[in-house]
């Protein structure tokens, strides 16, 4: 790709976060969509056949994962968290809200002290589903995060079974999302409103 399409492409994104953050923020009902999209996330034949699954721990104007996770625990899913180490996400099985506190970025993460126990890391190759946060999605799988790329290097390492299943509001949806070679697709993003599949 040449250095002018590649410049294009990283303006065109930084546009869409623009204006998908002024959407967020002017989206009501928050609580309400995102219960009726962990619903919907939870009738996937994907997430009813995961054993591992990895959540997101939402962000404000993200959908709200953090209720649902008594719910999943409850369904038998062991529940995997990240959290930000060395410019990377890294993985931890979590096992109680109470092992959360604020982290790199305002983000709840995993306890200082428990992310060294052995019992608790977990390797990506482990992951049958990862619930995926982003800015906005297209209905083709396309994804824009907040542009810090940490979710970017995750999803380049998942195995090939992996399911990688986007959850947002249905204003987070755009005709198309810029996609550089580098970036990933998710293979489903489900809205208050759709389940988009990826067309392969």
């Amino acid at each position: 790709m040449r250095s002018e399409s590649l410049a294009a492409l990283q303006q065109r994104k930084q546009q869409i976060r623009v204006e998908a953050r002024a959407r967020l923020k002017q989206q009501p009902n928050q609580a309400e969509l995102s219960a009726e999209i962990c619903r919907k996330l939870a009738a996937l034949p994907e997430y009813v056949a995961a054993r591992t699954v990895m959540f997101y721990v939402n962000m404000q104007c993200e959908v709200q994962t953090q209720p649902f996770l008594p719910l999943a625990w409850a369904q038998g899913k062991r529940l995997i968290v990240p959290y930000c180490a060395d410019n990377r996400l890294e993985l931890f099985h979590l096992q109680n809200l109470d092992e959360l506190a604020e982290g790199t970025l305002r983000i709840f993460e995993p306890k200082m002290d428990l992310r060294t126990r052995p019992d608790r890391q977990v390797d990506v190759a482990q992951l049958d589903l990862i619930v995926v946060p982003g800015l906005a999605f297209d209905r083709g799988g396309g994804r824009l995060g907040r542009g810090k790329g940490y979710y970017d290097g995750l999803l380049r390492r998942v195995a090939a079974r992996t399911a990688l299943v986007a959850v947002c509001f249905e204003c987070q949806i755009f005709p198309e999302i810029p996609m550089a070679p580098y970036d990933v697709y998710v293979d489903k993003v489900i809205t208050e409103g759709a389940v988009y599949r990826r067309n392969r």
